[in-house]
C-alpha cells in the first residue's frame, strides 16, 4: 500500500498543476480526513475548518513530501494535529470539562495506519464499482442503500423479477471481487459478498 503507484502517480499529476489529479486526491481522501474528525466530536463548523486547513496546507507541502507514496499518512497526521489544534481552541473558549477524551489527543500510529488502510480499501471500491456495467452499478446501489430498498421495489424499478436480483447480485460481485483495482490492495472479500443479502421486504 505504501508504495501504489496510482498514489505516486497522482501526486506526481498534482504537483505539476493537474487539476484533475487534485480532485481525484480530494475525491479518494476527503473520507479519510472527515472519518478522523469525527473521532475528535468536532462541531460541523470545525470539521470544515480543519478540512479546509488540511488541503491548503497539502497546496503548500505536496511538492515537498519525499515520498509520494507517503500522501495518505501526511493527511492522515495533519488532520490529526489540526483536530488538536481546534480542541484546544474549543477548551479555550468552551467549558468542556470532562466530554473531551484526552486519549484522543495521542497521535497513535496503529490508528493512523488502520485510518490510511480503511480509506484506500473504500477508494479501490468507488474505483471497482465504476468498472462495473451500468446495470451492475444500479443494482448494487440499491442493495446497499440506507434504509434499504426492498426486493419489490428494485424489481419495479429495474424492471427485472424478483426471482432474478439474487442470481444479478450474485453475478455482479463476482465481478467486483474479480476487480484488479481490489486485488492490488487485497480487497477482494471486504464485505462486497454480502451487499444487500436476504432484503426480501
Amino acid at each position: 500500500m505504501r508504495d501504489d503507484p496510482s498514489v505516486i502517480a497522482l501526486v506526481t499529476r498534482a504537483a505539476n498543476r493537474d487539476q484533475d489529479a487534485w480532485n481525484e486526491i480530494i475525491e479518494r481522501y476527503a473520507p479519510l480526513v472527515w472519518s478522523i474528525c469525527t473521532r475528535y466530536r468536532l462541531k460541523n463548523e470545525d470539521i470544515e475548518d480543519v478540512g479546509q486547513t488540511v488541503w491548503l496546507l497539502l497546496v503548500e507541502y505536496l511538492g515537498k513530501l519525499r515520498e509520494p507514496a507517503a500522501l495518505p499518512g501526511w493527511l492522515a497526521t495533519t488532520t490529526h494535529h489540526e483536530c488538536q489544534r481546534a480542541l484546544t481552541a474549543a477548551r479555550k473558549t468552551e467549558s468542556l470539562g470532562t466530554k473531551l477524551d484526552d486519549a484522543l489527543l495521542v497521535v497513535d500510529g496503529a490508528v493512523i495506519e488502520q485510518e490510511i488502510l480503511i480509506a484506500e480499501r473504500n477508494a479501490a471500491l468507488r474505483v471497482a464499482l465504476r468498472e462495473l456495467s451500468p446495470s451492475c452499478q444500479q443494482l448494487l446501489a440499491m442493495l446497499i442503500s440506507d434504509p434499504p430498498r426492498s426486493y419489490t421495489d428494485i424489481s419495479t424499478t429495474l424492471r427485472i423479477p424478483i426471482g432474478s436480483i439474487g442470481p444479478r447480485r450474485a453475478r455482479c460481485l463476482e465481478c467486483l471481487r474479480r476487480s484488479g483495482t481490489l486485488e492490488k490492495l487485497g480487497a477482494g472479500d471486504m464485505g462486497v459478498n454480502s451487499a444487500g443479502g436476504g432484503k426480501h421486504a
